[in-house]
């Protein structure tokens, strides 16, 4: 799952090496932090957070078969 989020990010930004995907585990689900360069936070979460809610339905959608729950956090 996180190489699926890692290069969904990364085809997303323009300065790729400043993509640092941090996986947490938590009681009842997995949370991924998403940090990137300030400048390009924007190309991430997208007008009105549309680009982040589709990275969310993503992973919500792949996470079907592995029965966990994925969190995105944009840092």
């Amino acid at each position: 799952m996180e190489e699926l989020l890692d290069y969904i990010v990364k085809s997303l930004v323009d300065n790729k090496d400043s993509v640092k995907i941090e996986r947490r585990e938590e009681s009842s689900a997995v949370v991924f932090e998403i940090s990137v360069d300030p400048d390009e936070i924007g190309m991430v979460i997208g007008k009105n957070g549309k680009i982040a809610q589709a990275i969310r339905a993503i992973l919500h959608s792949a996470s079907r078969k592995e029965d966990k729950k994925y969190i995105v956090k944009i840092k």
